[in-house]
Formats: structure tokens, C-alpha cells, sequence
């Protein structure tokens, strides 16, 4: 599904230049759950970015489903992250005063479907990701860190996407409800969903089955358990 060839990231700032990635080489397959763990300043939030098609890389190539991402145009990247990345972030990135059900529904806006189909795929989701029922027509701001990482999951789902990509998605949890967040993950996974997940926590790693470890823009180890 994803092949990443010699990626390299430079970025510039007058006359200093600061690789952020260098020649990092690997392959994700479909249906796998891939930790990619560093600390500060390791490059993988820039590797994060790249898989997202939120950067481009420098040098090297990205390709996904046999088509190279740095070909794409400005429309073919927003339609690529829209359909085919399903990005859940640390923040949350909710409509605080929006009900579950209306920011899960948010990125079916422009699809052409009704609101009655939109309603039903939003619930569809919200149940796929373990959320209360009873829960859905409540504000976000109304619900906590763990209801609302829920809520984060199911509208990633929204769109059917290839990949659900996580970002730090413990990172504002406590330790229990990081767990509960983090099995339902791997249920998802179990479901055949392809997830990568972004952490600088070992124990948040460990429920992957393949831990990519970046140290100053390199891979420093690719193990799987």
C-alpha cells in the first residue's frame, strides 16, 4: 500500500539547513497497525506529515497504491486526503459547540449525499468506534477526553479511508483512558483497518504489531511482534 523510497526533508531557514529526515526507506502493507515512535525532534511528525500529504519530502519518493504522491496535483492531494487518510489528532479538533452526531457528519458535507444518509452513516461510525448512543446528540464540549477521541475516530471513518492516520491520540488522555482509546484501535485493526499511529510513549507503541523507532531523521529500528 505505501512505499517510501530515500524520503529526505530539508528545511531552511536563511543560510541554515536542517534534515529533519534522511533517506528513510519502508514499506506499510494493507491491514497492518504500525507504530512509528521517536522522541522530540526525531523527524517523525515530519514523517507523519509526508504520509498525510500534509509536506512533500525534499528528495526521495512516496508512493501509495502503486501511484507517486509527489505527482499529484493541488485537487488530486486534497481528494487524497479526504478519501483516503483518516487523520485523528491529539487535540481532538472538534466543533465545540457542534453535537457528536453534526462533527462526525462534517466531512460528508460535500459528498452529495442526503442528510438522512449522512445521518446514517454518522451513526454507523460512532457505533463502529464503541460511542454511547445516548451520547450523540450532546456538544463535544459536553463529553470527555476519551468520548471525544471517540468521537475524533468515528468521523476519521467517515470516508471509507485506506489509511486511519493518529497522531499523539493519547497525548491529552490519562493512563486509563489511553488504554481504552488505544484497544479501540486495535479492535478497528482487527477489523482489517490499516492504522499508523505517531507516539514518543513505549507502552501507547506496544499495542501495534510493528514498531518503526526514528532517531535524528533515521530509522533506527523496524521490528515486528
Amino acid at each position: 500500500m505505501i512505499e517510501c523510497k530515500n524520503l529526505t526533508k530539508i528545511y531552511r531557514n536563511g543560510d541554515v539547513e536542517t534534515a529533519a529526515l534522511k533517506d528513510v526507506s519502508f514499506e506499510i502493507k494493507k491491514g497492518e497497525f504500525v507504530s512509528i515512535i521517536g522522541p522530540s525532534g526525531s523527524g517523525k511528525s515530519t514523517l507523519m506529515h509526508i504520509l498525510g500529504a500534509l509536506d512533500t519530502p525534499t528528495g526521495g519518493s512516496y508512493v501509495f497504491d502503486g501511484k507517486d504522491v509527489a505527482r499529484f496535483s493541488d485537487d488530486e492531494l486534497s481528494d487524497f486526503r479526504r478519501e483516503k487518510i483518516g487523520f485523528v489528532f491529539q487535540s481532538f479538533n472538534l466543533l465545540p459547540r457542534a453535537t457528536v452526531l453534526r462533527n462526525v457528519m462534517l466531512p460528508l458535507l460535500y459528498s452529495g449525499k442526503s442528510k438522512e444518509e449522512r445521518e446514517e452513516k454518522a451513526h454507523e461510525c460512532l457505533r463502529y468506534a464503541g460511542m454511547e448512543e445516548n451520547k450523540f446528540h450532546n456538544l463535544s464540549n459536553q463529553l470527555s477526553g476519551g468520548q471525544m477521541q471517540r468521537v475524533a475516530i468515528a468521523r476519521a471513518l467517515i470516508n471509507n479511508p485506506s489509511i486511519i492516520l493518529a497522531d499523539e491520540p493519547t497525548g491529552n488522555l490519562d493512563t486509563k483512558t489511553s488504554r481504552v482509546v488505544m484497544e479501540a484501535f486495535r479492535e478497528l485493526n482487527s477489523k482489517g483497518h490499516t492504522i499508523i499511529l505517531i507516539t514518543h510513549e513505549k507502552e501507547i507503541a506496544a499495542f501495534a504489531k510493528r514498531i518503526i523507532s526514528v532517531r535524528d531523521g533515521l530509522i533506527e529500528s523496524d521490528k515486528t511482534y
